[in-house]
């Protein structure tokens, strides 16, 4: 997909594209399987993506960002996510797209300042921390707390499911400052750094999937954040979470159509070439036909992404559109990696492979950043 062929890229985004495709095979791909065992993408890598602009594609040029629009990110998580190593992709997704962003939409000029230079260079990377044991996509039910005190807060309780909670040097943090008041207006984002005393690091979460990335529990025991660590304003952090949410489902659709749309490249060239009865797998009516269908269904996938994110750059209210893509997409790549594995025979069942990797690492996709049932509710209230 380019500009000469799409209403919606131009020849900026193209060539951003391109320069992802070649870093993700000459930096990614033939490092990342000691990645997947070490279970962490090691800050290296990290500091080149930003040093090469990818983390600054939606931060203005006053951070070293290039200013580009919805539909850089499209293209960043794409590419990312077409890698085939989404541990990879996600832990710089969350740093661009569902972390660092709550910096930069609700941080005052000295938090910015402070933060996104160094934010966009990959010198610091972001977590956000919303997610507990009993409050996922239900943001309401959020039970850390922030008490006022003396020149600051103080904050307790447990997050859990925390990309990039392990590395993170710096968390947002969701917490309730007002016990008393409506679950919607008692939320509050705190800026929480590591290494500050009171929080700490509970485990680090062994996943299905997504191996290289790292996931963890965090604990805040007493943690004092002073007075210029509330990020936005005070009781505002539920619309903030919520507002963001758009954006980082787009970003997952992309990522998840990237992904799918390797598996079938990867499949169509195992069954050309693999021999059963006498003939490529690839010629039975029935493998080609399917694989025909999902290449269709991708595609249609991905357009529907390209059309949210670029309603979102007309500044149109996309939140139909956007849970449409998060329920769509998210199935979609589920169901194209199980019929890419099963072209892959006992092959593709193997550790080793690219297609057993893949298809664990596409099976948050239809939970994470918003369950495809709570999806399909977002969407039913729209009808």
């Amino acid at each position: 997909m380019n500009s000469a062929s799409s209403p919606y890229f131009t020849e900026e985004h193209d060539m951003l594209r391109e320069q992802l495709r070649r870093f993700v095979a000459e930096e990614i791909k033939p490092h990342a399987d000691a990645w997947e065992r070490d279970g962490m993408v090691p800050r290296a890598l990290l500091r080149s993506m930003g040093a090469l602009g990818f983390f600054g594609i939606r931060y203005p040029e006053a951070y070293g960002g290039s200013g580009m629009d919805t539909l850089g990110t499209v293209v960043l998580a794409e590419e990312l996510g077409r890698s085939t190593y989404s541990g990879v992709a996600i832990t710089a997704l969350v740093h661009t797209d569902m972390a660092s962003v709550h910096i930069f939409n609700a941080g005052n000029a000295a938090q910015k300042e402070r933060w996104m230079p160094a934010i966009v260079r990959g010198d610091v990377i972001t977590a956000v921390a919303v997610t507990e044991p009993d409050a996922g996509s239900d943001v309401k039910g959020i039970r850390t707390t922030a008490r006022k005190v003396e020149g600051g807060w103080l904050l307790n309780g447990t997050k859990l499911y925390i990309t990039n909670g392990v590395h993170a040097d710096l968390v947002c943090v969701a917490a309730k400052s007002d016990s008393a008041g409506p679950a919607s207006k008692s939320v509050t984002m705190f800026l929480v750094e590591k290494g500050m005393p009171g929080f700490r690091v509970g485990r680090q979460l062994d996943k299905h999937g997504w191996r290289s990335s790292d996931t963890a529990e965090l604990v805040f025991e007493d943690c004092f954040v002073p007075d210029d660590a509330v990020l936005g304003q005070e009781g505002r952090g539920f619309y903030a979470i919520m507002a963001n949410f758009q954006n980082e489902r787009i970003v997952l659709g992309a990522m998840a159509m990237g992904e799918a749309q390797a598996a079938i490249e990867l499949t169509l060239d195992y069954v050309r070439t693999r021999q059963a009865f006498g003939a490529p797998l690839f010629d039975k009516q029935a493998i080609r036909q399917r694989l025909a269908m999902l290449a269709a269904k991708v595609e249609a996938g991905r357009q529907l992404v390209y059309a949210a994110a670029w309603g979102d750059v007309q500044g149109r209210d996309m939140t139909r559109e956007v849970s449409m893509v998060k329920a769509y997409c998210g199935e979609l790549v589920n169901e194209v990696m199980y019929a890419c594995l099963q072209y892959h025979g006992g092959f593709g069942y193997m550790r080793d492979t690219a297609i057993e990797r893949m298809t664990r690492d596409a099976r948050i996709q239809s939970i994470g950043g918003g369950a495809t049932e709570v999806m399909l509710e977002e969407i039913a209230k729209r009808l």
